[in-house]
Parts: structure tokens; C-alpha cells; sequence
């Protein structure tokens, strides 16, 4: 069979090798995986029965049901978010490659913070654009002079991502500010990600997003209450970007999961202080715990990843080492165009915690 050649533009995530090599091992240290390791709470689930019980199982309205929407308008406004409309997607990654179909042209430059998550570069490069990255290393911050660096004349948006995966990096004020104010000068789209957002661990989470006068948010409930196979996110942003995805989605994913809708409404009124308190002591945990044991890290400040420095500068080589003493992480190539760190998830119970740390210090001559 002769595949589209655009298929050659994308490999198997890394990442998915890792989750095949873990389905292989017996009873692996899994650091790698990517998802809270908490259930869907019950009164989501109890939602997500009543609306099955009750016959919500057809097809809703391409743009999500009304309920939805205005619950979401509702979110924003509260945390002066500017947004003309949303819509409801097939998860936050149906989000992303909606908004992608919608904006982006072959041989467009999309600025993109080095270390990113794994699906932008994918996606990006899927369409025939280009992806720009703007090298964030070794403190994972956002400063001018760096945009300036990556810029191009054929740049058309940039994709921000905080909390960030895989670095558990949150923007401060000042760096929202000065992307924002960088973008609107070039005249740039600003794509802000924030799935991670409940997950902040050291002061309150600041949207990029206010301060911008038109900015593209993506969100759901995937991380917030483990809806991870529940394929539910949304957009919010201008009117003219959200018809074009609404109208992109009636030939793709027609709707998001009408199930999932549902349960999203008492999803988004869910409690998360006494979780984020939970993990930001595993937060602690790890993090004291590479530098006690000789690690080179910068302190995450949310999601639950953690980006340390590989000993020997060769994040790819170090994660065998890691494998063949039974720990599964991430290789940081995976998520840059850099191979010196590798990506710890701290979605795991203090006792794996623990032992990953234990085999991290047999694998560090630093120690």
C-alpha cells in the first residue's frame, strides 16, 4: 500500500514506546506515565450514568451542548479571560489539531518553547508548517531576547504551555506579559494550553491569555478529574477561529462524546484544592530527593512532571540505564530538540516515588 506522504512527517511517539516497553517488564518503577493516578471522582461518574440512563446517547450539537458551553463561557469570564465563543472538543488534542486545520498553511512558522509537548511538533509538522523552537534551556523561561532569536517573517502563532509538560514549568506574570506583548507586536497568534492549570503548586496560576487582546485557549478535564479516556476539551477564543472549528469538526470528529458532556458539568465544579495539595508534597519529594542525590533540576512549579539533567549529558542513554535497573522514565529528546534530560512523572504514589529515587542514586556517580 502506497501511504500519503505526509504520513513519512510524523514518527510513533516516544512516549508510546515507552508505555510498550512497560507492558513488557514485570511490575516496573513507572515514572513515565503522563495521567493522574487518581479515579474520575464519583459524583463525575454518577453524572456520566444518569445521562446513559436517561438517553443522552446520540449525537449532540457539532459546537457541544448548550449547558457546556455557557459553563465554560462562565469559567472564563470569572478568571478575565478575553474569548468571543468556545466550543467542545474531542479532548484537548482534538482541540489542538482543530485549531492547527484552522490556522496554519504549509511553510508557516509556529514559535514553540523548547522543551514542548510531544503533539505540537507532531501535529505542526503534520500540515506541512514548520516548527520553531525557542530554546528555554537551562531555567525553562520565556524572555524576549529568546522569542526575537526563534522569530520569522513567516511566523504565525505561538503555543504557550502552562503548567508545562514536560517541565512542570508555570509562567510567571512578567513572562506572560512579555510573550504577549512580543506576539501582538509581530502580529502573531497566541495559542495558550492550559490543561495543567488546576496543578499549580507555588501561587495562583496566571493565564497568558489576559493579557491578550485575542488569545486561543485550550483546556478540558482530562488532568483535572482523570477524564483521560473520556475525550473531552474545549477552545475558547475569537468568533471567526471558533466557526471555522466547528465547522472543521462536523467532517472530523462531528461532536465530543455527548456522555462525557454531561458529566463535564459537575466535572468542572469539582474541588481540586486537597488533590493539588497531595501533589505538591510529591512535588517535594522528588525534587529534594535528585538534588540530595546529585541531580542538576530546576524546581517544578506545577503539572506533575519534573525535567532533570541526565548524569553524562545523554538523556537517551541514561533512560536505558534506567530501564535495565527496572525504571521506567522519559528520554528528554522525546519532548526537545535537546537529548541532555529526561522527564520524571510524579503521577505515582510516594513509594514508587521513593524507589525510583533509590534507583536513581545507583545510576548517578554524582551521588
Amino acid at each position: 500500500m502506497k501511504l500519503a506522504q505526509r504520513r513519512s512527517l510524523i514518527n510513533s511517539s516516544g512516549i508510546r514506546k515507552v508505555f510498550d516497553l512497560a507492558a513488557k517488564m514485570k511490575d516496573p518503577i513507572n515514572l513515565s506515565i503522563g495521567l493522574p493516578d487518581f479515579d474520575v471522582p464519583d459524583v463525575v461518574k454518577e453524572s456520566a450514568i444518569g445521562a446513559i440512563r436517561g438517553g443522552k446517547n446520540r449525537y449532540t450539537l457539532t459546537a457541544g451542548t448548550p449547558q457546556l458551553r455557557q459553563a465554560v463561557r462562565d469559567y472564563y469570564t470569572a478568571r478575565s479571560v478575553p474569548h468571543d465563543d468556545v466550543m467542545i472538543a474531542s479532548g484537548t488534542s482534538g482541540a489542538l489539531f482543530l485549531v492547527f486545520l484552522a490556522l496554519l498553511d504549509p511553510g508557516d512558522d509556529v514559535l514553540v518553547p523548547d522543551p514542548y509537548f510531544v503533539m505540537y511538533d507532531a501535529l505542526i509538522r503534520f500540515l506541512g508548517a514548520n516548527v520553531i523552537a525557542v530554546d528555554t534551556y537551562p531555567d525553562f523561561q520565556i524572555t524576549r531576547e529568546r522569542l526575537e532569536k526563534a522569530w520569522t517573517p513567516r511566523t504565525k502563532m505561538i503555543v504557550l504551555n502552562s503548567p508545562s509538560n514536560p517541565t512542570g514549568r508555570v509562567y510567571t506574570e512578567e513572562e506572560c506579559r512579555i510573550a504577549v506583548q512580543f506576539a501582538e507586536e509581530k502580529g502573531i497568534e497566541i495559542l495558550s494550553d492550559e490543561i495543567y492549570e488546576p496543578f499549580t503548586y507555588d501561587g495562583e496560576f496566571v493565564s497568558p491569555a489576559r493579557f491578550a487582546k485575542a488569545p486561543i485557549v485550550i483546556s478540558g478535564l482530562s488532568k483535572t478529574v482523570a477524564m483521560t479516556g473520556w475525550r473531552l476539551g474545549w477552545i475558547a477564543g475569537p468568533t471567526d477561529l471558533i466557526k471555522a472549528c466547528i465547522d472543521i469538526q462536523q467532517y472530523t470528529f462531528v461532536c465530543a462524546p455527548s456522555i462525557a458532556q454531561e458529566a463535564a458539568i459537575e466535572g468542572m465544579k469539582f474541588d481540586m484544592r486537597p488533590i493539588c495539595d497531595d501533589y505538591r508534597g510529591r512535588r517535594d519529594l522528588i525534587y529534594n530527593g535528585l538534588v540530595e542525590r546529585g541531580y542538576q533540576v530546576a524546581k517544578p512549579s506545577g503539572a506533575f512532571y519534573i525535567f532533570p539533567e541526565a548524569p553524562g549529558g545523554d538523556g537517551g542513554e541514561f533512560v536505558l540505564r534506567a530501564i535495565d535497573n527496572n525504571l521506567l522514565v522519559v528520554p528528554g529528546n522525546v519532548f526537545s530538540r535537546r537529548n541532555s534530560n529526561f522527564r520524571i512523572s510524579y503521577a505515582a504514589t510516594r513509594e514508587k516515588i521513593q524507589a525510583g529515587l533509590d534507583v536513581l542514586a545507583k545510576l548517578n556517580p554524582k551521588a
